[in-house]
């Protein structure tokens, strides 16, 4: 199918996006790689009058340093984070996570603050994201703001970006000497989580002393598994713990029913996929 016609702007800076965003009203969308834009756009789910395309804000690609913190330009690739040193030192888990991301077609155009914007809760970034306390940086006419991204994804393909804001960076707190796990089912390769489990933790002497877990596709937004924390922290990372701490997993969740699963067999694919993703993590 053919989208409905739109009128196409390349802004080069993110002030010029932002007055593009704003002027075009709430029937414009932004594009930020376009991998999952472009096929609702081909299928006329949306009729934006407005496109807007980021691809030459070069402002908004990259990673640096910024003390106790990465600070990830919103445009910066899939391909990208895979690859960067700082990421891998200082935020393993998103790395590990954006390895299972679809194909290395999609991870070469799409791009992290693309699809934590788009906010699909089977998408494999946001959880991790979570999970890492990250917070984003969005920009509008008043200004810029920061948002925890406990309060960003707020309901299915919501979040809170206003009509007229972009999303610009993405702050990650340094979890440098921390292990990571990305824990992902799916019926296919390459296909969207079925359920997923994003775990970083930090170990001493194989005593778990910080954990920081979060769920994909177990609601209609990522999902921290704060019961599995808990019990995670001050014990030893052998079989018996992660397998007490892994049955939280499923506490407070409200999966989708769809062709896939029901609600009890994703809550069974939780705990097996956070005690196995707990037990990678820590090297138990």
């Amino acid at each position: 199918m053919i989208p409905a016609s739109f009128d196409y702007l390349r802004p080069s800076t993110v002030d010029e996006a932002v007055q593009a965003l704003a002027s075009a009203g709430e029937d414009a969308k932004v594009l930020a790689g376009g991998q999952s834009l472009l096929p609702v756009l081909r299928m006329r789910l949306a009729t934006p009058t407005t496109l807007i395309d980021l691809g030459r804000v070069a402002e908004l690609r990259g990673v640096r340093d910024d003390g106790d913190a990465l600070v990830i330009g919103a445009m910066t690739t899939h391909y990208d984070v895979q690859r960067d040193p700082l990421i891998a030192e200082h935020a393993a888990l998103l790395k590990e996570a954006t390895d299972t991301v679809a194909d290395p077609q999609i991870r070469h155009r799409g791009t992290l603050g693309g699809a934590i914007s788009h906010a699909d809760p089977a998408g494999d970034l946001l959880a991790p994201v979570l999970a890492l306390d990250a917070s984003l940086v969005v920009a509008g006419p008043s200004g810029r703001r920061t948002v925890p991204a406990a309060d960003f994804f707020q309901d299915l393909f919501t979040t809170a970006l206003a009509a007229d804001e972009l999303l610009v960076e993405i702050r990650v707190p340094k979890h440098t000497g921390w292990r990571a796990h990305y824990e992902k089912f799916n019926r296919v390769a390459q296909a969207w989580s079925m359920v997923a489990v994003a775990v970083t933790v930090r170990t001493e002497a194989g005593v778990i002393e910080e954990a920081r877990v979060a769920l994909t596709n177990m609601g209609s937004t990522p999902v921290r598994a704060s019961g599995v924390e808990a019990a995670l922290v001050g014990v030893q990372a052998s079989a018996d713990s992660i397998a007490a701490a892994a049955s939280h997993a499923a506490e407070g969740t409200n999966p989708p029913v769809d062709s896939n699963a029901d609600v009890e067999y994703r809550r069974h694919l939780a705990q097996v996929l956070t005690g196995r993703a707990i037990a990678a993590a820590a090297g138990a």
